[in-house]
């Protein structure tokens, strides 16, 4: 693999800006275009550039099956819970206002981070596993 050393060195600096770039869309999403979706989407790509420039061994030892696992489980959760959470406290299902009955403004700002971030791990780790899936496919 000698051959690619420009594409492995032009990966290794691009990468952290990448994850940076999808914590960037995930926290601002709130206040500007983006979310926990697109975040999920950039997130997952940075994966998904590093397993077509190192191999997807070398993805799963980064994210492994098992981890990407339990964050599907999670994000899912942390969405129901959030929406489970807000009829405990009076309010409808993911009615963020419930949060913080003085200040119902903050409870949307809180409510829609807690989502989002439930979306966006969510997002990121299914398409993880579909590429993690799809690219052994065939392969022992």
């Amino acid at each position: 693999m000698t051959g690619h050393t420009i594409l492995r060195v032009v990966s290794k600096l691009l990468l952290p800006y990448v994850l940076l770039f999808a914590l960037y869309v995930q926290f601002h999403g709130d206040y500007g275009p983006g979310g926990g979706f697109q975040a999920g989407v950039i997130f997952a790509a940075g994966f998904v550039l590093y397993g077509l420039i190192y191999g997807l061994a070398a993805v799963r030892r980064v994210a492994k099956p098992r981890a990407i696992e339990i964050l599907i489980a999670a994000g899912v959760l942390l969405y129901a819970g959030t929406g489970i959470a807000t009829m405990l406290m009076g309010g409808n299902f993911l009615d963020y206002g419930a949060f913080t009955p003085a200040h119902p403004e903050k409870g949307q700002h809180y409510g829609i981070l807690v989502i989002e971030l439930g979306v966006g791990m969510t997002v990121a780790a299914v398409m993880i596993a579909v590429y993690s899936t799809f690219a052994g496919r065939g392969r022992a």
